[in-house]
């Protein structure tokens, strides 16, 4: 059945809900039939993350929502917190889910596989806990090997110049749009929600072993054209080149081979994670050269409007425009599809 709900708990409208908001935004792999938030509780989750209805209500607890929402399987934990620590008030929530006979999928490297009561609930149950970032055993990690070199489509990175702007979902919308218009393009996740989303090839960037993350993302990458011949690949990228808290992005240009990028950017943002001790957030015209010395082209630049009214998104859209003569989308507002053009010109 897979029709699950997304725990929340209070955390729907911040960016440590991405998980939630991504899975409210679309799955292949999940139905979703409502969230649990108190705070937004009675509204529908489509509205309260980017205006458009959904059909996904919100819940003020558990049992209001086994009540209404109909026939359910899986609760999903819908957070990623900083260090993926798994939030205390949670825990109550997933054993009453377990106890009415739900399984439980998390996103989070607090295990609760490695939680024996968890285990021995869901043992006495009959239901399942699925640790999506739990580290692959060693004997199922692969090292780079050069093959990247032999795929003959474009790998275009969708990059962004901080963590939580919309990198996930701006590839997975470049995906829809090209599938609309006859492009078979395909995308590499390498986060939990895209898993989520039902993303067929992948794998976790940040709970895979340092010295084999170019390796499972060649082999994703390398699997991905063997088996489906795509015109393109997308590659979801993870946190930002100068993010110090975890600094990514040259794996998916060198060992990816990816030499076009999609850049996102929330012109808003200050500083890495809204954290000032972390640093303030370069300009977008020093990403891009930074981009450009990895022997990579940077084809658009997309926006994430957060904290924007409607004219300052479309001023900064135009501002951006005149000063770097490359398109800018903004893709919640406008959708991805000035952008095919471009992409449509790389497959000649």
């Amino acid at each position: 059945m897979n029709r699950a709900l997304i725990l929340t708990n209070g955390l729907l409208s911040t960016t440590d809900a991405k998980t939630a908001h991504g899975l409210i935004r679309g799955s292949e792999r999940f139905t979703i039939a409502g969230v649990i938030d108190p705070p937004a509780a009675g509204q529908d989750a489509g509205v309260l993350l980017d205006g458009r209805h959904r059909d996904i209500p919100v819940f003020a607890s558990l049992e209001t929502a086994l009540e209404q929402a109909g026939p359910v399987d899986h609760l999903i934990i819908g957070v990623a917190t900083v260090g993926g620590i798994l939030p205390a008030d949670m825990l109550d929530d997933i054993r009453a889910a377990i106890r009415r006979g739900l399984s439980v999928v998390n996103g989070l490297h607090d295990y609760l596989t490695e939680k024996p009561e968890l285990v021995a609930l869901a043992q006495a149950h009959g239901v399942q806990l699925t640790d999506i970032r739990k580290p692959k055993p060693r004997s199922d990690l692969h090292f780079w090997t050069g093959a990247i070199h032999d795929v003959p489509c474009p790998v275009i990175a969708v990059i962004g110049t901080d963590c939580a702007v919309g990198k996930r979902t701006t590839a997975r919308m470049l995906r829809q749009a090209c599938t609309a218009a006859g492009i078979n393009a395909q995308m590499i996740y390498t986060g939990q929600t895209g898993w989520l989303q039902g993303g067929s090839y992948g794998f976790i960037f940040d709970s895979t072993l340092n010295d084999f993350v170019t390796g499972e993302l060649e082999h994703a990458i390398l699997s991905c054209w063997n088996e489906t011949r795509p015109d393109l690949i997308l590659l979801e990228g993870q946190s930002a080149l100068r993010n110090p808290s975890g600094p990514c992005g040259p794996e998916l240009l060198i060992s990816g081979n990816a030499r076009q990028v999609i850049l996102v950017h929330a012109p808003k943002r200050k500083y890495y994670d809204n954290e000032p001790h972390w640093g303030e957030i370069p300009p977008v015209e020093s990403e891009i050269a930074l981009i450009r010395q990895y022997g990579s082209q940077v084809l658009a630049l997309a926006l994430n409007t957060e904290d924007c009214t409607e004219a300052e998104a479309f001023d900064y859209q135009c501002q951006y425009e005149l000063s770097l003569a490359i398109p800018v989308l903004l893709p919640i507002e406008q959708g991805v599809g000035p952008i095919l053009p471009a992409l449509q010109a790389l497959l000649l």
